[in-house]
């Protein structure tokens, strides 16, 4: 299975940014569907943003005109751009290769925190 390693979290304030990156191992990543997922304390993991191979991109409501997904194939990275960050956007997130209906397929990483307070 690909290898994949989360990184960009830390301490933002409320309306801040961040860019969380996922790189990815092998020589055929650009054909992997790559999701963004989360999970808050005593919360189920979400996705919370996907991309396709060919760079179509999915988001749950709740990150919609404020976190964007995209992918660099020469780099073996998907990025998340999360903008105007809210409490409610702290959590661990984590990556991982998805099928076609947003179910993730390899074993978890170690993720990134992202922590959202003043």
């Amino acid at each position: 299975q690909v290898q994949l390693v989360e990184s960009g979290g830390g301490l933002v304030q409320p309306g801040g940014s961040l860019r969380l990156s996922c790189v990815g191992s092998g020589r055929i990543f650009s054909i992997y569907w790559i999701g963004w997922f989360r999970q808050a304390p005593g919360k189920q993991r979400d996705l919370v943003a996907y991309i396709s191979n060919n760079s179509k991109t999915t988001y749950a409501d709740s990150v919609k005109g404020r976190f964007t997904i995209s992918r660099d194939n020469a780099k073996n990275t998907v990025y998340l751009q999360m903008t105007s960050l809210k409490p409610e956007d702290t959590a661990a997130y984590y990556c991982n290769r998805i099928t076609s209906e947003g179910e993730p397929i390899n074993d978890w990483g170690q993720g990134t925190q992202v922590t959202v307070s003043s």
